[in-house]
């Protein structure tokens, strides 16, 4: 398979399922909203370091945690009774985008959530796109994760924890928002042990394109959460 090159002066990009075996679709674009919101209305997300072109992707099958199915393990459980914190949201999201940007990855150097994606969030947070879930303790965020609404879809960018299990507990509070709100699953992009640990399973290739083009008929919600 070819890799596509995303022009910058016209809003396109070829279908998902055209990418690498590796799940590489194309390169070049810019992140405009309107071409974020376009590429992750059709599964397609951007990963790439500081200074480098813009890389789109599209892994399939893709990972998704259906919000009912997260599990909660005995010790965890423990963490979310003592009640020795509070959520809120999205109430510091240039703060929360901020310290997930620190985090080192494996096999990866610098970090992807780089200086241009920051501001395209932040503007995609202050239209009530995107969305940050924060665990306050002490007037401090301890941990918190962020990532945008589309349609009954909510893509899952990336969490982080100051304190213990933090980052899970942002995560289980995400949970309960979406059942409340009606959303389908989180997407969760990547396939990693960590997150099928927490009850996340893979979707079909044909299963994940065919809830996308159901999704497009959704409206995107916009707001702050509250």
């Amino acid at each position: 398979m070819s890799v596509y090159k995303i022009p910058q002066d016209t809003l396109i990009f070829p279908h998902p399922s055209l990418g690498t075996r590796q799940g590489l679709l194309g390169i070049g674009g810019d992140l405009s909203i309107e071409r974020i919101l376009l590429a992750y209305s059709n599964g397609i997300f951007p990963w790439n370091n500081e200074g480098e072109e813009i890389m789109w992707w599209c892994l399939t099958p893709r990972l998704v945690l259906y919000p009912k199915e997260i599990k909660i393990s005995k010790s965890m459980s423990t963490v979310l009774g003592k009640h020795n914190f509070e959520i809120r949201y999205d109430k510091a999201f240039e703060q929360v985008i901020d310290e997930c940007s620190k985090i080192s990855r494996k096999a990866q150097d610098g970090t992807w959530i780089h200086t241009q994606l920051k501001k395209s969030f932040i503007d995609l947070n202050e239209a009530g796109i995107a969305h940050s879930v924060e665990v306050w303790k002490n007037n401090e965020i301890i941990g918190g994760l962020y990532g945008l609404g589309i349609g009954r879809m909510f893509c899952g960018e990336s969490m982080f924890a100051k304190e213990s299990n933090m980052s899970k507990v942002a995560l289980v509070h995400l949970c309960e928002k979406l059942i409340n709100m009606g959303y389908e699953f989180i997407d969760c992009q990547q396939d990693t042990s960590h997150l099928r640990s927490l009850g996340a399973r893979l979707m079909s290739k044909n299963k994940f394109f065919k809830f996308l083009e159901s999704n497009k008929t959704v409206e995107i919600a916009k707001g702050k959460w509250e």
